[in-house]
């Protein structure tokens, strides 16, 4: 008997824990990091005047992504004296290049109610001149900060600062890491990730790559790997499968897993086309990754656990681990997303929904009017949730065949991918953070 009480305390226990995580949004596209949402509830229907809880403005320009943590969210932004917003797709195109800043920007941290949109406090982390020009479309406060419940990590790439700050706004501990020129001006945009008390963070750029592992309560160096990738956006993804735990790096060109306790390479994948700026999707079995450039879309490929040392790809004669691929078929500026057996990629105004299995491509099926989509996708098993630019936020049926089940308005621009918490779903747009709630 006493045996049995302490496996069912284990299981509950065990339960617990487990369920957690799903009540925070602690990172870039969740607790897994997938934009896999669960059993968490928010309404599949909302527009300006339905199921829209609060809206708060947000000072300056930032398509980081709220996290999550205690009944607060946490978002990051970057304000200069005239208040810089950035520009929509159409806008960055007719501005291609990068512009430099002109004056100082305030780096800050704001931390919001979740249950009312009100301010709690505001933390100022420095005052600083950007070195390198952004793309009209991107703003200095696009890396998206982790949270573990104690402290919200911070990254500014754009002055290179990685910073800890407490749930009271009191910074704990400042590291610069650098600064550097990315990729035709564009700008910067890779989020943190978190694991056992290590914030990660990958820096591709056009002069010194790197991936680094800092303690989280100190700030201090556990490891850092130099890259010979050249720019890339995509965010370090913690892949715990099977046979152990990676730290998945997508540059430009190659995908490399790390361990993230020693830093060591346990695979590397060459021969991926082209620079990353989507982010692994992944299931219990498989990453889902790909990438796409402005002269077309490069690989769709599923990698599973028993990728080891080093390949190259070749979709004709796919190496051990890769268990599918396409030659076309990756993602545009949109992380994919699971659902069910599915796998949903978005590119050019188009969703492809995938068999994860087998690779299959089920349908490829034009989102109607659908405007330029960064976000990255968002899904539970019974729907996939994309939101475009201008506001549009489309609701797919989740299975073999295209339904749209809703379209949703909300008047801003978004590029900012979505948070969900308690029965909320938080959209960051260029002007306010909107809570959508039932």
């Amino acid at each position: 008997m006493r045996f049995f009480v302490l496996v069912l305390f284990c299981v509950v226990a065990g339960s617990l824990f487990a369920a957690k995580p799903l009540v925070d949004w602690p990172q870039f596209r969740g607790p897994d990091g997938n934009g896999y949402i669960g059993q968490l509830k928010h309404p599949a229907k909302w527009s300006m005047q339905q199921n829209l809880a609060w809206s708060q403005s947000i000072p300056g320009g930032g398509w980081s992504s709220p996290v999550v943590a205690g009944g607060r969210v946490f978002v990051t932004t970057a304000v200069d004296s005239n208040n810089t917003k950035p520009l929509n797709h159409a806008g960055g195109v007719r501005n291609m290049r990068g512009k430099r800043a002109s004056e100082p920007f305030d780096f800050k941290l704001m931390c919001i109610s979740l249950k009312d949109g009100s301010v709690q406090w505001e933390t100022n982390i420095t005052t600083e001149k950007p070195k390198f020009p952004i793309h009209p479309s991107n703003t200095y406060a696009t890396e998206s900060p982790v949270t573990d419940g104690k402290y919200i990590y911070c990254y500014f790439a754009a002055i290179g600062r990685v910073v800890a700050v407490d749930m009271n706004g009191k910074i704990s501990w400042v590291v610069d890491v650098g600064a550097f020129p990315g990729g035709n001006g564009f700008g910067t945009g890779s989020s943190l990730a978190y694991k056992d008390g290590k914030v990660f963070l990958q820096c591709d750029n056009d002069k010194d790559s790197f991936v680094l592992s800092l303690d989280a309560n100190t700030g201090k160096e556990s490891w850092k790997r130099k890259r010979s990738s050249s720019t890339s956006w995509s965010s370090p993804f913690i892949w715990e499968n099977s046979k152990r735990t990676d730290l998945v790096v997508c540059g430009s060109g190659t995908v490399t897993g790390y361990d993230p306790v020693t830093g060591k390479t346990q695979w590397r994948l060459t021969n991926v086309s082209t620079a990353f700026t989507a982010s692994p999707a992944s299931n219990a079995t498989h990453i889902f990754l790909g990438n796409s450039s402005p002269r077309g879309q490069g690989p769709l490929i599923a990698i599973n656990s028993l990728i080891k040392g080093e390949s190259r790809l070749d979709i004709s004669n796919l190496a051990k681990g890769v268990t599918w691929g396409h030659l076309r078929g990756g993602p545009g500026m949109a992380s994919p997303v699971v659902s069910g057996g599915y796998l949903y990629v978005c590119s050019r105004g188009f969703l492809a929904c995938y068999n994860t299995k087998t690779g299959e491509r089920v349908y490829k099926s034009r989102l109607p009017s659908a405007k330029s989509i960064a976000a990255s996708s968002w899904a539970n098993d019974k729907y996939v949730f994309l939101m475009d630019e201008s506001g549009k936020a489309f609701v797919i049926q989740s299975g073999s065949k295209f339904k749209v089940i809703a379209e949703n308005q909300l008047d801003d621009l978004f590029w900012s991918t979505p948070a969900v918490a308690k029965g909320a779903l938080l959209l960051r747009g260029a002007n306010k953070l909107y809570c959508i709630r039932e």
